[in-house]
C-alpha cells in the first residue's frame, strides 16, 4: 500500500536537476547518517584504507544505491511505496556483500560462474539500471541496454563492419559483475575515488561559508566597473563551478544572487540568465577540480592529473574573457548603469573577512604540486577547511556542520555516482566487442586526413549525445568512440581528450536540451529557449577554442612561447567575434563592419602568424578609428 504523498523536494545534485522525496523521521534521519557513513567510507577507503578495487567500488555501488533508493521515488510526483524501496536499497547492499565474499571462491572455480552468481550480477544490474532511470531519466539506462543487447541478442542481425556474433548472457553478466571493465571498473574507480573526494572538498567549502567568500571577492574585483554584476557573474561561477564540478549546480546556487543583481542594473532577464548559464559551463573547465571529466581523463590517459591542470587554465582564462566581451560589449551598447557603490565591499574588507578561506585552496595546490595523488590532497585540503573555519568565531564549523558538510557531500555525488557507475556498463560492451575501434574507421572513412572534418563530425556527435546524457557521460562515450580517431590523425592524446571533454559541455547551453540555461531562465523569469539561444551565442569560446588544441601549440606541447603565441591572437579573435555579435566594439557597427569583425575573428584565430598579425593590427585600426570619431563628435 502506498503511503501518502509528501511535498516533493527538488534541487541540483550532480550535473542533473533532480527531485526526490520529502522524507519523515525517521526516514529522514536513516539517510541522514547513512550519507554521513558514505562520506567517511570513502575518506578512510582513500586515504588509510586498504581495500582491492573491486570491493571497493562495489561498496561505493551499494552504498550509493542504499541512499538512492530511498530518495528518489519510482516516478517524478509520484512517492510510490516507501517500504519496496527499502527492499530494493537493501538489495542492492546484499548485490555488494555477496561479491565482497563470494568472488574468492569464484577464482578459485577459474572464473566460472554458478547459477546463483549469475542471479546476483543480473540483480545488481537491473538495480542499477532502475536507480540510474530514476535519477537521471530514460536516456542513459536505454542507451546502456542497447549496447547490452547489441552484445548479446541484435548485433548478430547487423550487416557490414557493425556486425558482432554475439556473446551469451552468462558471458555479459560475468563481465559486468565481476570483472574489472564492467560496472566496478574504470569508471566508477574514477567515481569511488576522485568524484567522490573532490566534491566532499567542495561540501566543505559551501559548508563553511567560502562560497560566500568566493562571490564577495567578484563583486570586489568587479562590481564597480562598466557591466560589474555581470562580469562578478562570470567571475564567481568560474570559481564556483570548479568546486562544485556542475554547472547546473552552480548555475542555480550562484545564479540566485547574480542574475537578480544583473536584473537590477539593466541587463535584460534573458540575457542576464544566458550569461549566468554560459559562465557556469566554464565551471568544469576551471582548474583546479574541473568536475568529474578531468579525473576521468588523467586515469584513462594515465596522463598525470597535474599536467591535465595545467594545460587547461589558460584555455580557461581565454573562455571566461570571451563571457566578459560579451558583457563589456552589451553593457556598453545598451548604457547599463554601475552598481551602487553603497553594494560593493572593497577588497582588503573581504580578504580580512575571509583570508582563512585561502589556505584549503592552498593545501590542496600545494600537495598536487607536491606530487601527492589528488585523492590525498583533497582528503587533506578537506580537514583543512574545517581547521581553517576555526580561526574566525564566525566562520567555525561546530560538530553539527561538519556532519551536515559529510552528508551534503553525499547528496551532492549521488547523480553524478550512480551515471558514472551506469556508464561502466557502456564501457565494458564497447571494450568486449570493439565498438570504439569500428566508431574510429568510421570518422576516418568521413574525415579522411582532415582533422577539421573529425572534429566537426566530432562536435555533432557531442551536441546529439548532449540531448540525453550529462556532460560527464556524454565525454565518456566519445572518448571510448573518437579518441582513436584523434589520435590516428596526428593529434595528441591530451588535446584529443581535452577537445572532446570541452565539446561535451555543449549541452548545457545548446538548445533544445540545455540544463544549465534552462535553470538560470526559471530564476530570472526569461523564456527558457530564448535563453539558451543566447547562452549558445556567448559560449562560442566553447567552440573555437578547442581548435587550437589541434592546429597551435596552446597546451604548451612545444614551450611557452608556443603557447602563449596563439592564447594571445585568439583572445583577440575572440574580442572581434563577440563585437561582431553584439554590433558594438566603442561604438555601433553597421552590418558590413559586423561581417569584416568576423573575418578578422576568423584570421585572428587562424593558426597563422602572418594572417594573425595583419589581422591583429587591422582590428587596432578599427578600434582607433571609431575612437576618434567619438572624440571628434563630442568635440
Amino acid at each position: 500500500m502506498s503511503e501518502p504523498s509528501p511535498p516533493e523536494e527538488t534541487g541540483s545534485e550532480g550535473e542533473v536537476s533532480v527531485a526526490h522525496r520529502a522524507l519523515t523521521s525517521p526516514h529522514d534521519r536513516i539517510v541522514f547518517w547513512s550519507c554521513v557513513l558514505v562520506s567517511l567510507f570513502h575518506l578512510w577507503a582513500n586515504t588509510f584504507g586498504v581495500l582491492p578495487e573491486l570491493q571497493r567500488n562495489a561498496i561505493h555501488y551499494g552504498l550509493l544505491l542504499f541512499i538512492a533508493y530511498l530518495l528518489y521515488p519510482p516516478a517524478k510526483g509520484r512517492w510510490g511505496s516507501l517500504g519496496l524501496d527499502y527492499g530494493l536499497a537493501l538489495l542492492s547492499a546484499f548485490a555488494t556483500v555477496y561479491l565482497i565474499l563470494f568472488e574468492a571462491d569464484l577464482h578459485a572455480r577459474n572464473q566460472v560462474p554458478l547459477l546463483r552468481d549469475l542471479i546476483v550480477a543480473a540483480l545488481a544490474l537491473v538495480l542499477l539500471l532502475e536507480i540510474t532511470r530514476r535519477t537521471t531519466g530514460w536516456f542513459i539506462p536505454t542507451l546502456a541496454l542497447l549496447f547490452l543487447t547489441y552484445a548479446t541478442v541484435w548485433g548478430r542481425f547487423v550487416v557490414g563492419m557493425w556486425r558482432f556474433p554475439g556473446v551469451s548472457f552468462e558471458r555479459i553478466l560475468y563481465r559486468m559483475y565481476f570483472a574489472p571493465d564492467g560496472m566496478f571498473g574504470t569508471i566508477a574507480t574514477v567515481s569511488s575515488t576522485f568524484v567522490a573526494l573532490f566534491v566532499l572538498f567542495g561540501a566543505f567549502l559551501i559548508g563553511s561559508g567560502a562560497g560566500d567568500f568566493i562571490l564577495r571577492i567578484a563583486l570586489a574585483l568587479l562590481g564597480r566597473t562598466v557591466g560589474g554584476p555581470a562580469k562578478m557573474a562570470v567571475c564567481a561561477s568560474g570559481l564556483l563551478g570548479s568546486i562544485s564540478g556542475s554547472a547546473v549546480a552552480n548555475t542555480v546556487g550562484s545564479g540566485s544572487l547574480t542574475i537578480p543583481m544583473m536584473k537590477r542594473t539593466g541587463f535584460k532577464p534573458t540575457f542576464a540568465a544566458a550569461v549566468e548559464a554560459a559562465a557556469s559551463t566554464g565551471g568544469q573547465l576551471m582548474p583546479p577540480i574541473m568536475g568529474a571529466g578531468a579525473f576521468i581523463m588523467s586515469q584513462w590517459t594515465q596522463i598525470p592529473y597535474l599536467t591535465i591542470v595545467a594545460v587547461s587554465f589558460l584555455p580557461a582564462l581565454m573562455y571566461f574573457l570571451s563571457v566578459i566581451f560579451f558583457v563589456h560589449f552589451r553593457a556598453r551598447r545598451d548604457g547599463i548603469a554601475t552598481v551602487d557603490p553603497s553594494e560593493v565591499p572593497s577588497l582588503g574588507e573581504v580578504l580580512r573577512e575571509g583570508w582563512h578561506f585561502t589556505i584549503p585552496l592552498a593545501v590542496l595546490i600545494g600537495l598536487l604540486l607536491a606530487g601527492f595523488t589528488p585523492t590525498y590532497a583533497a582528503a587533506a585540503g578537506t580537514v583543512s577547511i574545517v581547521l581553517a573555519s576555526w580561526l574566525r568565531p564566525s566562520t567555525r564549523m561546530s560538530p553539527s556542520d561538519i556532519l551536515d558538510a559529510l552528508a551534503l557531500g553525499t547528496r551532492n555525488v549521488l547523480s553524478t555516482g550512480i551515471i558514472l557507475l551506469c556508464a561502466g556498463i557502456i564501457v565494458g560492451v564497447v571494450l568486449l566487442v570493439g565498438i570504439g575501434i569500428k566508431f574510429s574507421l568510421l570518422i576516418g572513412s568521413f574525415a579522411g586526413s582532415s582533422v577539421l572534418i573529425a572534429v566537426i563530425l566530432i562536435a555533432a556527435a557531442s551536441l546529439i549525445l548532449g540531448m540525453g546524457l550529462p556532460v560527464t557521460a556524454s565525454y565518456i562515450v566519445l572518448a571510448v568512440l573518437a579518441a582513436p580517431a584523434l589520435t590516428g590523425l596526428g593529434v595528441s592524446l591530451i588535446a584529443a581528450h581535452l577537445l572532446i571533454f570541452w565539446y561535451s559541455q555543449d549541452a548545457n547551453v545548446t538548445p533544445p536540451v540545455c540544463l544549465a540555461a534552462y535553470s538560470a531562465a526559471g530564476i530570472a523569469g526569461s523564456d527558457p529557449i530564448r535563453t539558451g539561444f543566447a547562452s549558445w551565442k556567448i559560449a562560442k569560446g566553447l567552440y573555437l577554442i578547442p581548435l587550437l588544441f589541434c592546429y597551435t601549440g596552446l597546451l604548451f606541447q612545444d614551450g611557452l612561447l608556443a603557447g602563449l603565441q596563439p592564447a594571445i591572437f585568439a583572445t583577440l579573435g575572440l574580442v572581434a567575434f563577440a563585437a561582431a555579435s553584439e554590433g558594438f566594439h566603442r561604438a555601433l557597427l553597421t552590418t558590413p563592419v559586423r561581417l569584416l569583425y568576423l573575418v578578422l575573428g576568423a584570421a585572428l584565430i587562424y593558426p597563422n602568424l602572418v594572417s594573425n598579425a595583419i589581422a591583429a593590427a587591422a582590428l587596432l585600426a578599427l578600434y582607433l578609428n571609431q575612437r576618434r570619431s567619438i572624440a571628434s563628435a563630442v568635440s
